[in-house]
């Protein structure tokens, strides 16, 4: 059974989506010990004894987290398909570059394909959530 399956079908984790399944579209990312990976590329006996960060784990007692609200803030998603695996590789983009460039964003995300944004706004976003973890050290 793929990871994307496990989390969807047995845990009931639908935040992660179902996209090409060959991971090129990006929408079943999610963070393995900390790392993004295409949930559609693992098996899930490989997440075995792994920590998996999925979308629905982002926000805290009801409160969205910096990235989720500045997505909201900037428009950065219409139909919000993508946008669960472009949170989750914008998080590990800014864990390890707090302050990034428009070229590290698009480097960031690139693997996240997204059909409706431009990217415009999203690039946008995450420009806004990096000031947001930085004042609240998140």
């Amino acid at each position: 059974m793929l990871l994307v399956d496990f989390l969807r079908d047995e845990l009931g984790l639908t935040g992660t989506h179902i996209g090409c399944d060959t991971g090129h579209c990006g929408a079943c990312t999610v963070l393995m010990n900390g790392v993004t990976v295409k949930s559609c590329l693992l098996l899930a006996a490989q997440a075995n004894n792994a920590d998996i960060q999925t979308i629905e784990g982002l926000a805290v007692e009801n409160e969205l987290h910096p990235i989720q609200e500045a997505f909201l803030e900037q428009n950065a998603l219409q139909c919000g398909y993508c946008t669960p695996g472009m949170i989750l590789s914008s998080l590990f983009l800014l864990q390890r570059t707090p302050n990034p460039s428009d070229e590290e964003i698009k480097r960031g995300i690139d693997g996240n394909l997204c059909r409706c944004t431009g990217y415009l706004n999203i690039v946008k976003a995450v420009k806004a959530a990096a000031v947001k973890m930085n004042r609240t050290g998140t």
